[in-house]
């Protein structure tokens, strides 16, 4: 039998607003059963608003509160049906701790979602708390709070894409504030009707208010930015200028590779092998000593470059001309300085690199507006690692809605 004074300590201890404790049960094994009830004799009908004290039905039911040290508590509620006298329709009794058909507080929830955006579901559950089930549940119910959300004082935006799986072709589309690093969006497609959708959400006051948005060198996002954010200019993200270029010098290193090896091959005279084979040498393992920017290779990669360059004359000239224009990235921030150096980068590269002169070509304009503010996406690639990890360690969500919830709780969740 509990007692008056141990009722009143343990509803203070409860702090939950609205009920009282009127009874405790401890049972080994399972925990401690509080059982609450409402401490008011009336409730006020969500239809009209009018106070009613006409009890209609009780419903008993047990919800999961935060644990007490190491002991799990339940709570037995009553939560009652009343009768509305003005809408004469019945009517259940609200509490703000929990919400409708939860079997757990909100409080335990906001213990809960940490632990799983530090790890994943399946982890979460087996500590015996909640359930895969109930998790998912407090999930969703956070990622509604949080479907109505709308980004503020966005200057910088950023919009890039993630892998879903590996070498699928499968990309969701990420929204980014640049100035916050914050993940602002995240879409199971990164189609031009979905972005669309997401943005007219934010309505016209949050787009209209974007100055600039930093994109890879796809049309789809040009176009967008150009109907729905009037006051915005687009910036061609530099990273993705440099991904180009990159890929066309590793394209050529790996053309003059094979047709090394196919010579190598044919060849019938021993001097003929023995400089073919010098050379293929210095193209073997030259990946990374190519691309890597040159300030940022260690001793060993630094001599690779060097046998590079000596039995490649082409390669030699590309990799100078990748330094170079990176080094216009690096050093310029004036958009007429920025665009007389790449004028003269793209007159020595026609040769070159054709596909990246073209691409340029194309995309100058918005290239050149890199040099007013430099704004790049880079943060995106700093937010997609992130993203990644909790793909790799959310194996525990079943769709696409509960991963995209997880990332955006990441950020957002407090």
């Amino acid at each position: 039998m509990t007692s008056k004074k141990e009722i009143k300590l343990l509803t203070e201890l409860l702090e939950l607003s609205g009920v009282k404790v009127v009874s405790r049960h401890q049972h080994k094994g399972i925990g401690i059963l509080l059982q609450v009830e409402p401490v008011t004799k009336e409730s006020i009908c969500h239809r009209c608003g009018e106070k009613s004290h006409k009890l209609h039905q009780n419903h008993r039911y047990l919800i999961k509160d935060l644990p007490w040290g190491e002991s799990p508590v339940f709570l037995e509620i009553n939560r009652r049906q009343f009768k509305c006298k003005k809408c004469k329709k019945p009517f259940s009794e609200n509490f703000d701790w929990v919400g409708k058909r939860r079997t757990y507080t909100k409080r335990l929830a906001n213990k809960i979602l940490p632990e799983v955006l530090g790890s994943d579901i399946n982890s979460v559950a087996k500590k015996g708390l909640v359930t895969t089930e109930e998790i998912e549940r407090m999930l969703k119910d956070a990622s509604f709070e949080l479907s109505n959300f709308q980004p503020t004082a966005l200057k910088k935006m950023g919009i890039d894409e993630i892998a879903l799986v590996k070498g699928k072709g499968n990309y969701c589309a990420v929204l980014i504030d640049l100035e916050k690093s914050d993940l602002i969006g995240i879409l199971e497609k990164r189609t031009q009707s979905e972005i669309r959708k997401k943005l007219l959400s934010w309505g016209t006051e949050v787009l209209e208010q974007i100055e600039e948005v930093s994109i890879d060198m796809w049309r789809g996002y040009k176009s967008l930015v150009l109907e729905l954010m009037p006051n915005a200019q687009v910036v061609a993200d530099r990273f993705h200028v440099m991904v180009q270029v990159n890929q066309e010098l590793d394209s050529q290193r790996k053309q003059e590779k094979r047709q090394l090896e196919n010579s190598l091959k044919t060849a019938k005279e021993k001097s003929q092998k023995q400089s073919y084979a010098h050379v293929l040498e210095g193209l073997k393992k030259s990946k990374y000593a190519s691309l890597k920017n040159e300030e940022n290779l260690n001793e060993e990669q630094t001599q690779k470059l060097a046998e590079l360059k000596e039995v490649s004359p082409k390669l030699k000239t590309m990799h100078e001309l990748k330094e170079k224009i990176r080094q216009i990235f690096e050093e310029k921030n004036d958009w007429l300085v920025g665009l007389l150096k790449l004028g003269m980068w793209l007159s020595e590269a026609q040769k070159y690199f054709p596909n990246s002169q073209k691409t340029i070509i194309r995309w100058l304009d918005e290239i050149i507006a890199y040099f007013d503010h430099r704004t790049t996406s880079g943060v995106v690639e700093g937010i997609n690692n992130k993203l990644k990890l909790i793909k790799r360690s959310g194996y525990g969500f079943r769709n696409f809605e509960n991963f995209q919830c997880r990332c955006l709780l990441n950020w957002h969740f407090s």
